[in-house]
């Protein structure tokens, strides 16, 4: 970006000093400072991905659910197969009450996809079974 460490010192809002140190992966930086740089070099990730949403559709193959990026509304959903394998409580519960109960646990990892960019063509998330550790 070809700025002075005394330029960046000013954008991040922290010392010349800390600068250096940060340039030099001295351990004694607060993470606060760290983070302040980072994100004025654009190398911090600013996506988040919640579910203020009760809305979810049951499907026959997948329970479908929605987050928020912001403004933007992403597509989520839940393979039947992945229901069944891991959140079903050994058969005892449908899929529409097994999304109910583990929501939690689902949400957690539809937002792991997302933000690792595992993402289906459409830009959807999808869990699988395989998906599920």
């Amino acid at each position: 970006m070809k700025l002075t460490q005394k330029q960046l010192a000013s954008l991040a809002k922290v010392s010349t000093p800390t600068v250096s140190r940060f340039e030099q992966a001295q351990k004694d930086l607060q993470l606060s400072s760290m983070l302040a740089i980072l994100d004025v070099l654009g190398m911090t990730d600013k996506r988040s991905l919640v579910f203020a949403e009760p809305e979810y559709k049951a499907e026959s193959e997948a329970v479908t659910f929605f987050g928020r990026d912001g403004k933007a509304r992403l597509r989520c959903r839940i393979s039947r197969e992945a229901l069944d394998d891991h959140f079903s409580d050994g058969g005892r519960l449908r899929p529409e009450a097994a999304f109910k109960k583990h929501r939690p646990a689902i949400e957690a990892l539809a937002r792991r996809k997302y933000l690792l960019d595992h993402r289906e063509l459409d830009g959807s998330v999808l869990i699988r079974t395989g998906d599920v550790v």
